[in-house]
């Protein structure tokens, strides 16, 4: 009787199911309601509230005023490098590892997946000592082979501790086992004939890879990538300890100084700039969606 109670409704079953997502969902949207309008009032405050005085002027004082351009820039250069190299790199590694059936691949894959695993702070000092020793020789280094005028921005560059070489190379290192196996059960998915079809043609190794699977692995790429950067692009603990210089913060520096203000917090700047902050991850998820149903829903077929 209660089955066939329930199956005589389908349509207030569907209606009560779509009210308590659409309540869920008002939830969730108020912060960046409140975001959104705080960022264009001229008198943004702590309270959710209509503008009385609509401005762009928030946004503009992020570039204009402040370091937004810096942020910015630095920004997008260490979390390009990182999703590039999260992306060759597991692809790489993602096709060996699917194609290997070595004995210690699976004791390998659970290894990897420690780094995830284990919380960054309790990273945060071993790490800081190894990169600090390597970020001694690489001055003992550069101070051998450049005029001192260059030394300085060298080391911004290829410094492994406030240098962006440093922190691409940590953020690398901890996006690279999602990568490895997203992409390594992508390839489970496609089949080894068209490896085989390759050799039979006379194809090595690198045509391979670059004619034949690159193209097949542009889902799994794709999702890998997008995991990469928005898991980059909003992580905070590393740059804030291995980055000290100013011209060398990252957007979540600062929109925490933006926060820690002396005097009073400046909601309308802040808000400003969490929206910019928001954008390149949400363009990045929807140039990546339909990938990500590819890639989760079964990779390649046939």
């Amino acid at each position: 009787m209660a089955l066939r109670h329930a199956g005589a409704n389908p349509a207030r079953g569907n209606a009560m199911a779509y009210a308590i997502l659409s309540l869920i969902s008002a939830y969730c949207a108020v912060p960046f309601f409140w975001a959104f309008l705080a960022s264009v009032d001229g008198n943004a405050s702590l309270f959710l509230k209509w503008p009385e005085d609509w401005t762009a002027a928030n946004y503009t004082k992020v570039f204009l005023v402040e370091d937004g351009a810096t942020w910015f820039f630095n920004s997008v250069v260490v979390v390009g490098c990182v999703t590039l190299l999260v992306m060759v790199l597991g692809g790489l590694g993602g096709y060996a590892l699917s194609r290997t059936q070595a004995w210690w691949k699976r004791p390998f894959l659970y290894l990897i997946l420690l780094i995830r695993v284990v919380p960054p702070p309790a990273l945060i000092v071993p790490l800081y000592k190894v990169l600090l020793l390597a970020n001694g020789a690489m001055q003992s280094l550069m101070r051998a082979v450049l005029p001192a005028d260059w030394y300085r921005p060298a080391m911004r560059i290829f410094g492994f501790v406030d240098g962006y070489l440093g922190i691409i190379l940590i953020l690398t290192a901890m996006q690279l086992p999602l990568a490895l196996w997203i992409l390594k059960t992508f390839f489970d998915t496609v089949s080894k004939d068209y490896d085989e079809a390759a050799l039979l043609d006379g194809a090595s190794l690198t045509q391979r890879i670059r004619l034949v699977m690159l193209p097949l692995a542009l889902p799994g790429l794709a999702a890998a990538g997008l995991f990469a950067f928005i898991s980059a692009w909003g992580d905070f603990l590393m740059p804030l300890i291995f980055i000290s210089s100013p011209e060398l913060q990252m957007l979540p520096l600062g929109l925490f100084r933006a926060f820690l203000r002396v005097n009073t917090v400046d909601y309308g700047f802040l808000t400003a700039l969490a929206v910019l902050y928001m954008i390149p991850s949400v363009v990045a998820f929807g140039l990546a969606r339909r990938f990500l149903v590819q890639t989760f829903g079964g990779g390649v077929k046939g």
